[in-house]
């Protein structure tokens, strides 16, 4: 086992996984940021016809109409590729768009390159989190995933310092090297993820029980096997959860019209709200527009934009590391909550700010540096809590069955709050002036009240406690649930899975076959329904 994924097992393997993962994460957050600063080239602007700013803002946000459809075409293909190889595919089409850029010499060609390299990004994005999460034990997989959107903000930074580099190039490759250069991480891509197992959850919903034992055995580690008893308890409590949601044998429209199994809809609503509360935060307008912000916003001269924007991307990963330590602490709604009102009182004071500079020119450079020294502080207050927990709570919250139709409906609708946040930017900067900011301080305090009221903690979870959950059918406002909001792995989950072993080690001895490989004798699961139903 240890030689077939690239000589890992146990935490070795997860490490590669999660390495594999981040690279795509890292190709996510370079594209993010790369074509911001590429905008504000004057070369670029010649090559491209001096577009408008309407223009400039349809380029930008083109990208994410791509990620969008990207994003939901992996309900069709995500299950049927699986994980490692739905990565491949999207990192070879963000490859090909990052080549059709780097040679454009038009704003049609730009486009198309644009809208091609976005549709391998939502693709990407919409699978990473998923793979980690379903590959990842209960006590690591936040900070697994943190780690991943840490590797985010490390390629948007790497964007940021090499454009600012090759903005004292003359010519063309100021602009095309920072496109092109997409195509390096699409190498990167190839050279793990063929290597690397897919999730076992996903094995099991397949049918191919041969090939998720082994993958759970290598993930175990310490020299587990198929036969070692914590690798049939750990397929055993994934199949019998999928065995009672019995979700693939309900269509579409009586799923998402309530009449499958309870929450199976409000699950997806969740995790996809969440994904809408970490784009409409307003951190996009700084991710794609940071340098254009500080020239037209606070009127610096490109360089020092540049600079700046470079300076804030290392802040922006700093916190989005030391994210790595309270994520898990924590748990996901008190980081969430308190990161998004320290989020909300930077755009208050931003807005003032840069009102005062309107009514007071005079004192521009006073008042211009308040404004810089709070998007800095944004940065760190939104990497430390909404950059990272939307991306983890969709992988987490929907149903095992439903897992991946889930984050890539979550992604998608990323993506077109992200495509209308880049759309807006422009011309909102340019015509309503401070007031443009109260808009993103407003949405950040209401992220406060919706994580407290509607969304379950979960941290100190597994995946299938998270089924189990709403199996006891809670109702919409969770917040008086301690089953829902307390920290600790509630007590009935441990039961549930000592009811599950105590089973097997019972029909051991009894001569009774367990569930095999081919799954053929059900566990029967009343002692654990009963627990959970308390």
């Amino acid at each position: 086992m240890a030689r077939k994924y690239l000589g890992g097992s146990g935490n070795a393997l997860t490490v590669w996984i999660s390495v594999a993962a981040s690279t795509v994460l890292i190709f996510y957050g370079y594209d993010q940021g790369v074509f911001g600063n590429v905008l504000i080239g004057q070369d670029f602007l010649e090559t491209m016809g001096m577009p408008s700013t309407a223009l400039q803002g349809n380029m930008t946000s083109v990208y994410n109409l791509g990620c969008f459809f990207g994003a939901l075409s992996t309900i069709i293909t995500g299950d049927i590729l699986g994980r490692p190889r739905q990565l491949l595919v999207g990192s070879t089409i963000i490859a090909v768009g990052g080549i059709i850029q780097a040679a454009s010499y038009g704003v049609p060609q730009m486009i198309v390159g644009r809208i091609i390299a976005g549709a391998g990004t939502g693709m990407n994005t919409a699978t990473a989190g998923v793979w980690q999460a379903e590959t990842s034990k209960m006590r690591s997989r936040g900070k697994l995933v943190i780690i991943q959107m840490a590797n985010c903000i490390g390629g948007f930074s790497l964007s940021n310092w090499l454009t600012l580099g090759f903005s004292f190039a003359s010519g063309s490759v100021a602009w095309r090297f920072p496109l092109a250069f997409q195509v390096f991480f699409t190498a990167l891509v190839w050279c793990m993820c063929p290597f690397l197992p897919d999730s076992p959850r996903l094995l099991i919903r397949k049918g191919k029980y041969d090939e998720a034992y082994e993958v759970l055995a290598a993930l175990e580690g310490n020299g587990a096997t198929v036969s070692s008893p914590v690798v049939k308890t750990q397929f055993n409590i994934i199949k019998d959860v999928l065995d009672r949601e019995h979700i693939n044998t309900y269509t579409w429209w009586q799923l998402l019209s309530g009449k499958g199994p309870y929450g199976v809809l409000r699950r997806m609503i969740l995790g996809a709200w969440m994904q809408g509360m970490n784009q409409v935060s307003g951190v996009n307008v700084t991710s794609y527009y940071m340098s254009y912000v500080f020239i037209h916003a606070l009127g610096v001269s490109e360089l020092r934009a540049r600079i700046l924007a470079a300076a804030g991307s290392v802040d922006y990963f700093i916190f989005a590391c030391l994210a790595y330590f309270v994520i898990e602490r924590y748990g996901r709604r008190s980081v969430m909550m308190c990161s998004a009102a320290a989020c909300c009182t930077c755009w208050v004071i931003i807005t003032i700010a840069l009102a005062l500079t309107e009514r007071d020119p005079g004192n521009s450079y006073r008042y211009g540096s308040v404004a810089v020294t709070f998007f800095f502080v944004f940065f760190a207050s939104f990497g430390m809590g909404v950059l990272g927990v939307p991306w983890l709570y969709p992988t987490e919250i929907n149903a095992l069955a439903m897992r991946t139709k889930g984050a890539s409906l979550a992604m998608a609708t990323n993506w077109i709050c992200n495509y209308m946040v880049a759309e807006v930017t422009p011309s909102g900067i340019a015509n309503l002036g401070w007031r443009f900011w109260i808009i993103w301080a407003v949405l950040c305090f209401s992220f406060i009240p919706a994580t407290f009221f509607f969304y379950p903690e979960t941290a100190n979870r597994s995946l299938e406690d998270i089924d189990r959950f709403f199996e006891t059918k809670p109702g919409i406002l969770i917040h008086r649930n301690k089953l829902a909001t307390q920290l600790q792995r509630p007590a009935i989950y441990e039961e549930a899975d000592m009811a599950i072993q105590e089973k097997e080690k019972n029909e051991e001895l009894a001569g009774i076959p367990g569930k095999g490989h081919d799954g053929s004798v059900d566990v029967e699961m009343e002692m654990v329904e009963d627990l959970v139903s308390r």
